[in-house]
């Protein structure tokens, strides 16, 4: 659309002037020649033609500007500096025009000179900025800032200052906005200018508007650390004036810039935010008679809806609508503005407004519903996207009523609009559908409509993905959602979408009530797709089979037609799947004649049998239907570190999933990332995984550590390895990290010890600890023998466990010191510059080990299942009252508390959410799965209460994980 435009305008301008050639008019500096254009910068060094000719120095500016922008004939560096040379020369033209080209030349060329040459033209500047002429003053300032460093600032800093209070608003906003620009690029900088808040303040007197803002946004940035500063800042500027202690306040606006009143609208937003989540909000969630922040900055932001300017009314109701508060009365005052904004003329309000409303509906539809009238005749707004946020709006606020005049309405609007908007529209259907489940069959009908419409892949890719999440949530929904689905794959062009789908039905086809009906459509598939999808298809022609045995007589002739495929993949699935039914097929039919003499206890498996259902000691269900008890990549892990333990390999011990080594999910998922393309910006220093994986190995298994220790191969093998914990500051001169193994009557402390003196060598380094505790004692220390200047090393303290019950411990405070000799070194050879030492101590943070050290991070595939197939025989239910003040912080408390596993999930908790319920499991030491239920939510007189269910194999193993809460 921009290019059509565009051509016609350039077009029009070439019939204007009767010119063939219209590209000359849109680019004129498209094909500029360097070699001319820099013979013609040889012109600044004429003071003559720079004074009589100033158009032609700034057509000659504009070419290099165009040379270094938009060409990839770069300057080079020498070409550069002499071109920066030159401009310093044109300060003696007194053409305006010119002088602006001299300012915008200047900050683009000093970045390829040097800072050495890049300092002549300060003084240039400097004089410029002591000008008459506020245009210079202004413009010298935006550029002085671009070539200045921390040491050059402090001599123009006066200078600086009397800008910013200057009474030509020109000069104010540029050194203003300029002042912003120093405050980002360096720290120096940045203290330099939080100097100048006196000369801030100053400047939000003015009577400019512009000025008010931007002094507005840099006091924001000096400030911005310091809460209270910023409280009294907004309550100083917004004119709101508090008497006493009292809520009573009075509205005397000293702030006429609009803008600078929407940056004090968003520093209270914030403020009130930070009021919500950190739990000083009136029990009852109402803002509006908590803490006296929240009361001054409510009313400011009330008061604010009344303002003339559209732009401020509706910034406060957008922060009204966005504080994370559960009361509709505090979000009532900000409807009306909404109200008068979706019927506005202008396209970007009514924009901003449905958008602003499809976010409310999600929390608070029944509010939102009285503004369905509005959003059903945007609908057909020319502006697309209004019409697909009004539908989203309306299909959160709809009632089951109205769900078929709103699908007819869709119908029609979404062949007319982007692909982008239908998959947004798809979304919100879905979850309409899961608000409403009585009406799935006319929703996964109408998405089905659609599947069968023209259409990307990312918009069917959608749909389907809705219909699955519909079967999910909505069990009632297979059936029909299945029928369809196996309608879309007949005609379906889209290998990837086949292939789910084949694969999905082969999950739930089996478990639904005709699974006969779906053979049919999977064995087409094994005829006229290619090979991804008849080996998709094989797959799922097996899991029928397999879980349906009065169906393996009819299935096993089909995958007896496809032994030819000519696809090896599709052959092996086959042969597999073949050989294992037919030795099933066998065993079952031996069965059922050497059961003729069955006693009691086998009559529920003679029925079993008899009545054609799959048994789950069928070699068939066990072979090619029974998922493993954890993924791919964890087994991975658990294998290769299997491998790494001394005499494994050697070991008569059978190999099991009980004898590998427990491996967390939390490192298999670290494994991953360092495994993927991990952008530049997320593998920095700061990732832990990624500083394990440097400290520990690569293949980020801690407990390796320990492996290549022959001293310690005696104590056996480590059940888990705790995080890193740090002992000492990142800054400090030797940095300490302590890593808490687990053995079974063993703790293992490893200590990395790094020195980062350059004229010490650490030899004999050891770290002592000492405890009060009658659990543990220490029985060994290894020292490692030395560390030079730059790198790390490892010792190692031993503790025993006192007896061999594993459930009778509770959490250890441990103190620690770090001891070593010291031997000078000379910085510039590295060598010992004698051999005398000295001891030294060096003192290291207490830790402790918690009850959570013995918990392994273990997931399981299904929680509902594991819940229920250990039993209650062990459980135990308590309800705590927690001082934490959101369920947020209690719940992420818990699980920290716990060491164990979030499932499904339920880790992720909203910051605002009045309850919450999640899922944990794990194993302790010795083996025993623990799995626990916590629910977390708010009392009525506003405290946080968790009701926690935790079972195990021993009782014992329930109770102790109990007091990890106490």
């Amino acid at each position: 659309m921009a290019d059509e435009i565009l051509k016609e305008v350039t077009g029009g301008i070439a019939k204007l002037f009767n010119e063939e050639k219209p590209e000359l008019y849109d680019r004129p500096y498209l094909n500029v020649n360097k070699a001319l254009t820099l013979l013609a910068a040889r012109d600044f060094d004429d003071s003559n033609m720079v004074r009589e000719k100033p158009k032609k120095i700034v057509q000659t500016i504009t070419k290099i500007l165009c040379l270094q922008m938009t060409t990839t004939e770069n300057l080079s560096h020498v070409e550069a500096t002499e071109i920066f040379f030159g401009i310093t020369k044109l300060f003696v033209s007194k053409d305006s025009a010119l002088r602006r080209m001299v300012y915008v030349i200047l900050k683009e060329l000093y970045i390829l000179c040097d800072p050495s040459d890049v300092i002549i033209v300060t003084s240039c500047l400097t004089k410029d900025m002591t000008s008459d002429i506020d245009i210079y003053r202004a413009n010298s300032l935006r550029v002085l800032v671009r070539i200045l460093d921390s040491a050059m600032l402090s001599a123009i800093e006066r200078y600086v200052k009397q800008a910013i209070i200057h009474k030509s608003p020109l000069i104010a906003s540029s050194a203003l906005v300029s002042s912003l620009h120093l405050f980002h690029r360096s720290a120096e900088n940045a203290s330099i200018v939080k100097r100048w808040v006196g000369e801030v303040n100053e400047a939000m007197k003015s009577s400019n508007k512009m000025v008010q803002y931007h002094a507005t946004q840099l006091f924001y940035q000096i400030k911005a650390n310091d809460r209270l500063a910023v409280s009294k800042f907004v309550q100083k500027h917004s004119g709101v004036i508090t008497n006493g202690s009292s809520a009573a306040s009075r509205i005397k606006a000293r702030v006429r810039s609009p803008l600078a009143i929407v940056c004090l609208i968003r520093f209270t937003s914030k403020l009130l935010q930070e009021e919500v989540i950190e739990g000083r909000v009136a029990p009852d969630g109402s803002i509006m008679d908590a803490t006296e922040i929240c009361t001054v900055g409510y009313r400011y932001l009330e008061s604010c809806l009344r303002n003339e300017s559209e732009m401020v009314s509706f910034e406060a109701a957008k922060a009204i609508c966005a504080l994370p508060t559960q009361a509709p009365e505090v979000i009532l005052p900000a409807l009306s503005v909404l109200q008068l904004s979706l019927s506005s003329s202008k396209p970007t309000s009514r924009l901003a407004t449905v958008k602003l409303l499809c976010e409310l509906a999600s929390l608070h539809p029944n509010l939102v519903a009285r503004f369905n009238e509005g959003l059903e005749a945007l609908i057909g707004d020319s502006n697309r996207l209004i019409g697909t946020l009004s539908i989203m709006t309306l299909l959160k606020t709809g009632t089951e009523s109205s769900m078929d005049r709103l699908l007819k309405s869709i119908s029609k609007f979404l062949y007319h609009i982007a692909e982008e908007y239908k998959i947004m529209v798809v979304n919100s259907l879905e979850k309409l559908c899961v608000n409403y489940p009585t009406k799935f069959r006319i929703v996964v009908g109408f998405m089905s409509k659609f599947l069968r419409e023209e259409g990307g892949f990312a918009f069917k890719k959608s749909i389907v993905t809705s219909i699955i999440s519909l079967m999910d949530q909505i069990p009632e929904t297979k059936d029909v959602a299945l029928l369809y689905l196996c309608e879309f794959i007949e005609d379906c062009e889209f290998v990837a979408l086949s292939t789910q789908i084949i694969h999905l039905i082969g999950d739930y086809g089996p478990k639904t009530s005709s699974p006969a009906r779906y053979v049919r459509f999977i064995y087409n598939r094994c005829i006229l797709e290619n090979a991804m999808i008849r080996a998709a298809a094989v797959s799922a022609l097996t899991k029928f089979a397999v879980l349906c045995p009065r169906l393996r007589a009819s299935i096993l002739p089909l995958l007896k037609s496809c032994l030819l495929d000519e696809n090896d993949e599709t052959r092996d699935r086959v042969i597999l799947a073949i050989t294992m039914l037919e030795d099933s097929m066998e065993q079952r039919s031996l069965n059922i004649h050497c059961n003729d003499d069955c006693n009691e206890n086998d009559a529920r498996k003679q029925e079993e049998i008899e009545s054609g259902e799959s048994s789950e000691q069928d070699i068939a269900v066990i072979a090619l239907a029974t998922k493993l008890p954890m993924s791919f990549d964890n087994l991975s892990q658990r294998l290769h570190a299997y491998k790494s333990i001394p005499g494994a390999m050697e070991s008569s011990e059978l190999l099991s999933y009980s004898t590998l080594p427990i491996i967390e999910e939390s490192l298999t998922l670290d494994m991953q990332m360092v495994n993927s393309d991990i952008p530049k910006d997320f593998s920095g220093n700061n990732n832990p995984a990624l500083q394990l994986a440097g400290e520990l190995g690569t293949n980020l298994d801690p407990s390796s550590a320990i492996y290549t220790v022959p001293e310690l191969a005696p104590f056996g093998r480590v059940f888990r390895s705790c995080t890193p914990l740090p002992l000492t500051e990142p800054e400090s001169e030797y940095v300490v990290t302590c890593v808490k193994h687990i053995l079974d009557h063993h703790i293992i402390l490893q200590f990395i010890v790094q020195n980062t003196i350059e004229v010490h060598r650490l030899q004999n380094v050891s770290v002592s600890i000492h405890t009060d505790s009658v659990i543990f004692e220490v029985v060994g220390e290894l020292p490692t023998p030395s560390i030079r200047y730059g790198t790390s090393a490892n010792c190692f303290t031993v503790l025993e466990k006192k007896g061999h019950d594993n459930a009778q411990f509770s959490s250890c405070a441990f103190s620690s010191e770090l001891t070593f000799s010291i031997i000078s070194v000379d910085p510039d050879t590295g060598e010992d510059e004698s051999d005398d030492a000295y001891d030294e101590e060096y003192h290291l943070e207490d830790f402790e080990i918690f009850i959570a050290d013995f918990v392994a991070k273990s997931a399981v595939p299904d929680f509902r299942r594991a819940w229920e197939d250990i039993g209650n025989a062990n459980e135990i239910l308590q309800k705590f009252g927690l001082s934490e003040k959101t369920v947020a912080n209690a719940g992420n408390s818990v699980i920290e508390c716990m060491g164990m596993y979030t499932c499904d999930g339920t880790g992720q908790i909203k910051p605002v959410a009045k309850q919450h319920m999640f899922h944990l499991s794990g194993i302790f030491l010795g083996g025993v799965k623990i799995l626990a239920r916590c629910q977390i939510g708010t009392s009525k007189d506003g405290s946080i209460v968790l009701k926690i269910a935790i079972r195990s194999g021993r009782g014992d193993i329930s109770k102790l994980m109990l007091e990890s809460i106490c």
